[in-house]
């Protein structure tokens, strides 16, 4: 299985719109962040989390050809904005786009993108099939079993996955013991750090690697990277041996 950090950044991106501050003045390609966004590829076939406004020009960027689902963590336009753009797929292969989320999810998105459900429908628009998901186990397209992480973004709910050895978790500010469980055991990791600063609805640093400490994972990476963070080679010197800073096009191999 292979991973491809579609998007490292928070909600704004990196660089922040009118910011002129040292970080999103880096001339390190690894400080370029996208909204934060994953794709899994696996025997041919790819599945990307969540689809947020840069989601078009990571499909692009990325030359991914094929997809054969999109999972979504939660509703905000962070992480599904770009959901219109799933139309070069079924253009291209002449087939429905999967999408697998919460009930909750699925409201946002008819809201969002009314003229998809619409009955008589604009030629052209985008074509789904709603998958809906819960915290139980489910599997995608392909035959890839994924485990549902339940995490609490302030008070909203998100999901994480949990794919074998790996697992994703993004927008987590506190997960529950139980959920925890489901966690441990997991060889790489990929979770969210705002910045060091208290944050209401994400982890900061000190949280991430509190809860990188209980899993203890072989490798564990930091995403959802906000420009307040520093640079890349800056939050680097603040990790210990076995975390990393995610950045975009980073390529991870897990079994």
């Amino acid at each position: 299985m292979k991973i491809t950090i579609l998007g490292s950044g928070t909600s704004q991106g990196v660089p922040m719109v009118a910011c002129d501050c040292h970080v999103c003045k880096s001339e390190d390609l690894r400080d370029k962040r996208l909204r934060s966004s994953i794709m899994i590829s696996q025997n041919g076939e790819n599945h990307v989390i969540d689809s947020g406004p840069d989601f078009r020009q990571q499909m692009l960027k990325y030359r991914v050809k094929t997809l054969s689902s999109i999972l979504f963590t939660h509703e905000h336009k962070d992480h599904v904005a770009g959901l219109d753009d799933v139309r070069g797929f079924n253009y291209k292969e002449s087939r429905d786009m999967e999408v697998f989320c919460t009930n909750r999810v699925e409201e946002a998105l008819k809201k969002e993108f009314h003229y998809i459900f619409s009955e008589n429908k604009y030629p052209g628009v985008p074509r789904l099939n709603i998958n809906n998901i819960s915290i139980n186990n489910f599997i995608l397209p392909g035959g890839i079993e994924v485990q549902p992480i339940q995490v609490m973004h302030y008070m909203m709910p998100v999901l994480g996955f949990r794919f074998g050895d790996f697992t994703y978790i993004t927008d987590a500010k506190t997960i529950s013991k139980y959920e925890i469980e489901k966690v441990k055991g997991t060889k790489t990791l990929i979770v969210n750090a705002l910045h060091q600063k208290e944050h209401v609805s994400h982890f900061n640093l000190e949280e991430a690697l509190k809860f990188i400490n209980e899993i203890k994972p072989e490798k564990a990476y930091l995403t959802h990277v906000s420009h307040t963070f520093g640079t890349f080679k800056e939050i680097e010197k603040m990790l210990p041996q076995n975390v990393f800073v995610a950045y975009d096009g980073l390529v991870i191999d897990v079994n």
